[in-house]
Formats: C-alpha cells, sequence, structure tokens
C-alpha cells in the first residue's frame, strides 16, 4: 500500500476564519500532548519510587516493621517476612512475584521506556508550540490588514469638508 503524499498549505493564504480553525485546532493537539507528557511523567515517577523502593528490600531489614501502601496516600503496618521475593503490580491489578534483582530490572526497564516515549512527544509538542505561534502572527498581520483597508475604505467614503 502507497504511503498518502501530504499536501502542504500555506497559511498565510487561508482565511482569517479557516486560520482561526487551524489555530484552535493546534492548540488542542497542544494540550493533548501536554497532558500525555503530564501522565507519563507521573508514571515515570511511580516506577522511580517503587524501585527506590526495591533498595530497601535486604535480609537485615527482613522482620521489621514497614508501612505497606494499600493506596497512594493509605498504608498499614506490615513486617517484611522476605528479602529473596517481591510482589510487582504489573497492571490492571494482576501481581508477579519475582526476586528483589528482577524486580529492581523491571522497575529500571519501565523508567527506561518511559523516558523514550517523553523523549519521542518533548519534539512534538515544541513543533506545535512554533506551529501555533507562526498562525498567531499570520492572523494579528491579516485582521490589521483588515482593519486598515475598512479605515481607508471608510475614509474615501465620506466626502471631504472644506
Amino acid at each position: 500500500m502507497a504511503a498518502k503524499a501530504q499536501q502542504q498549505v500555506d497559511i498565510s493564504q487561508l482565511p482569517i476564519n479557516q486560520l482561526n480553525q487551524l489555530a484552535q485546532q493546534v492548540e488542542q493537539e497542544i494540550e493533548f500532548f501536554q497532558t500525555s507528557l503530564t501522565q507519563l511523567k507521573l508514571a515515570q515517577g511511580k516506577f522511580v519510587e517503587s524501585q527506590e523502593c526495591m533498595n530497601k528490600v535486604s535480609p537485615e531489614n527482613v522482620d521489621k516493621e514497614i508501612l505497606v501502601p494499600l493506596t497512594s496516600s493509605m498504608y498499614v503496618p506490615g513486617q517484611l517476612s522476605s528479602a529473596e521475593n517481591v510482589l510487582i503490580e504489573i497492571g490492571t491489578g494482576y501481581y508477579v512475584e519475582m526476586s528483589v534483582d528482577k524486580g529492581k530490572d523491571y522497575f529500571k526497564r519501565k523508567i527506561e521506556y518511559i523516558s523514550k516515549q517523553m523523549e519521542k512527544i518533548q519534539p512534538i509538542l515544541q513543533d506545535k508550540y512554533k506551529m501555533k505561534q507562526a498562525m498567531v502572527e499570520i492572523l494579528q498581520m491579516k485582521v490589521q490588514a483588515q482593519i486598515a483597508a475598512q479605515q481607508g475604505s471608510q475614509g474615501s467614503a465620506q466626502p471631504a469638508k472644506a
């Protein structure tokens, strides 16, 4: 299947109403990418926090009292019963038992994956900002030209005073 060739449109040739619509569409895309980036940062932060918790699972902490997270803001007291295996939530309520080293590796891979996704989104977001800025500048020029044309036509339509 052949790829479709992208058609490029000179935005300076668009009428004001179409330019406004295009600017609104780009603004929506910017909001989408900003939201996506924020969600990725939050997920990355949770994985970093989990990875740091893995560093506290050690033989000297076995049978010591710890706080076990039930939710992101609620913890209950518990005891670390083993420093060899941990339960890791892998998503949608599924947990896998694995060694501490494998758990650390799991979180490292997740953090790297999310970082790569964030690196992909950031240049796209910057391009969208540049595109929006160009549209705003062209829109301002068109509106000023339209106002100047209206004022010019009003001045020539009025009879000259003697």
